[in-house]
């Protein structure tokens, strides 16, 4: 564990190519100003795949941590598959409750992007957190979005 005061930084560089296309992706349109659907829903996928890299970020840190326990660390991978799982069931089922507007496109993005930012903080309060109070391996991730 000698390794992990530097892993934060690693992974937050390797965050920001992800980062960086989404944001590329969101700049085809200015997104602050998207009226048209499709617009929209571009704005909206970027919005998830930059979460779904920070998510990788935590999920690769918690690993990190867990690499000498193999148990865990095969607890923690299960879980993530049922997890991608159950977000994409879950979401489906949010576009097929919108499945007659074209607001359906961005009502499964925005679930998409609520599943993926909740569960970056689960990963981050289950795995990268301690009990007794010293300083998590990386910031929460749901302050990071509220500043």
């Amino acid at each position: 564990m000698s390794g992990l005061p530097g892993l934060p930084v690693l992974l937050l560089l390797a965050y920001l190519p992800v980062a960086a296309c989404a944001a590329n992706d969101a700049q085809q349109h200015d997104c602050a100003e998207a009226i048209s659907t499709l617009a929209i829903n571009q704005c909206a996928q970027a919005q998830v795949r930059q979460a779904e890299g920070q998510m990788e970020v935590y999920l690769a840190a918690a690993s990190e941590r867990y690499a000498e326990d193999p148990e865990a660390l095969t607890a923690l991978q299960t879980a993530q598959q049922s997890w991608v799982s159950f977000r994409q069931e879950h979401c489906a089922a949010v576009y097929t409750l919108w499945r007659e507007g074209s607001i359906r496109g961005l009502m499964h993005n925005q679930c998409m992007l609520q599943q993926t930012r909740q569960r970056s903080h689960d990963i981050w309060q289950v795995y990268l957190t301690y009990m007794d109070g010293s300083p998590s391996l990386l910031p929460d991730p749901l302050v990071e979005v509220a500043e």
